[in-house]
């Protein structure tokens, strides 16, 4: 079942190295390894995003009001002369609509100090801090205003010294000792004591030595779904590592080194020896001190900065250092709306007619035209947008390995797939290319950690693992 393990994975890892882009903006959590038991198997697997969903109400149209007329109403009387009594017609005029566009501010204006001659470089704390040195208030500069370093150099005087040449000293002159030729009587060899060393005894033993004591190690181990890309699917596994054990053979000393000692008595020759008479001497010469007369140059004040707005005039005596500082601002960034607004609002007009006169029957005016107006309410429409509030990220998650993988627990993993809707190919217990895409694609849309078949997984697909 391994080397089907391996294959798969050459063939299914190729497909993935398309998730190299969206694993770059990852989180990476497993420098530290997980707290184990012996036996079980962890894996990098990657944790999705996690997004938010976040809606407003943008205004489409603005609200308004529709208007309606009522005709006036007339009664027909037999006397007077008036037809009709004089009145008026009332016209309405609809609403106009007109498009406006509003400029939104989706980054403010901003000021920088920017080192002039650098492109976009900031000038550095200590330029800032020269200027300030010079009097100027940074708050109170306005936008675009510059400024220049400037430096005075050092002044220095000349004076004249005595340096020594050559050190005074004296001469020495040695007088040899004086000696007179002996015979005496002396030891040649003195007396001593010899030691004869007597070695030690040696013999040999065996001993059981413990060379390195049990441990738990994490090792690199192997699952049923094989690592994926560069970023996931690492499985450290924690191994129990029994104690080892090594025979050694030492020498051990049985009798220990000794010694005795033996009496050489001493030599003696006649021999001519020299006594001295008069030791060596010395006789001292004084040697005086030579000097010869420099001139030195003495620094009397150190060079100086200071800062000056451009365009302002310094002394003849300070140069510029070719250090210029400005003030930049960044004008804001927006964006244009278009919204719909009312232009002209619905009104009416009105025309007078006059009274109509007869001797017949009248239409004599009983109510007056009116209007009505009704409220139109403004147009918003739900703008619905996914925000991401916290990135993916790399975690060890514990799965299944080599060692707790068999061929019922892949088939029970197959139908539990085939079960949900996902196509694991054949029900043979053998993890292919068809059963590591149904896992993927499960994981994704159930947005579940991916790089293993993960003890997450198996709870989602109601798997005993």
């Amino acid at each position: 079942m391994n080397k089907s393990f391996l294959a798969v994975f050459v063939a299914f890892g190729t497909s993935m190295l398309t998730l190299a882009s969206v694993h770059a903006q990852q989180t990476d959590n497993t420098q530290t390894l997980p707290d184990a038991k012996p036996g079980e198997c962890y894996a990098k697997v990657v944790t999705p995003a996690k997004f938010a969903t976040r809606t407003e109400e943008v205004v489409v149209q603005e609200a308004s009001e529709r208007v309606n007329t009522v005709p006036a109403k007339f009664e027909t009387s037999e006397q007077t002369v008036v037809v009709r009594e004089a009145s008026r017609r009332i016209t309405v005029v609809p609403a106009t609509y007109g498009e406006e566009f509003e400029q939104i501010v989706v980054r403010p204006a901003e000021t920088n100090w920017i080192l002039s001659g650098s492109g976009s470089a900031p000038a550095s704390p200590g330029a800032l801090e020269g200027i300030v040195r010079s009097g100027i208030e940074l708050s109170s500069v306005e936008p675009g205003s510059c400024f220049r370093e400037y430096f005075t150099a050092a002044e220095y005087k000349t004076e004249t010294t005595q340096v020594l040449k050559k050190e005074g000293g004296e001469t020495i002159a040695a007088l040899p000792a004086q000696y007179e030729t002996v015979e005496e009587r002396i030891v040649v060899k003195e007396a001593f004591t010899r030691t004869i060393d007597i070695p030690a005894t040696y013999r040999t033993e065996s001993e059981s030595v413990l060379v390195e004591p049990a441990r738990s190690v994490w090792k690199k181990g192997r699952g049923p779904i094989e690592k994926i890309d560069n970023l996931t699917g690492d499985i450290m596994c924690l191994v129990e590592v029994p104690a080892r054990y090594e025979t050694l053979t030492k020498t051990v000393l049985d009798k220990p080194a000794s010694s005795k000692a033996v009496e050489v008595p001493a030599v003696y020759e006649n021999v001519k020896v020299q006594r001295l008479v008069k030791p060596a001497s010395e006789s001292r010469q004084v040697i005086e001190p030579e000097y010869d007369t420099i001139s030195t140059r003495i620094k009397v004040s150190d060079a100086g900065f200071f800062w000056l707005k451009k365009g302002e005039s310094a002394n003849e005596s300070a140069k510029a250092s070719g250090r210029e500082v400005c003030l930049i601002e960044r004008k804001a960034e927006t964006r244009t709306v278009k919204k719909q607004v009312i232009k002209t609002p619905a009104s009416t007009s009105i025309v007078e007619i006059p009274a109509k006169y007869e001797t017949v029957k009248i239409n004599r005016l009983v109510s007056p035209a009116t209007e009505t107006r009704t409220p139109i309410p403004a147009k918003t429409k739900t703008v619905t947008r996914q925000v991401q509030i916290e990135p993916s990220k790399l975690e060890w998650r514990q799965i299944l390995c080599e060692t707790n993988t068999t061929p019922k627990l892949i088939t029970s993993i197959q139908r539990a797939l085939k079960r949900e809707g996902y196509d694991p190919g054949p029900i043979d217990g053998v993890i292919g290319d068809d059963t590591l895409e149904a896992i993927e694609e499960y994981q994704l849309k159930n947005k579940l950690d991916r790089g293993g078949l993960t003890y997450e997984t198996l709870k989602a697909l109601k798997v005993q693992g």
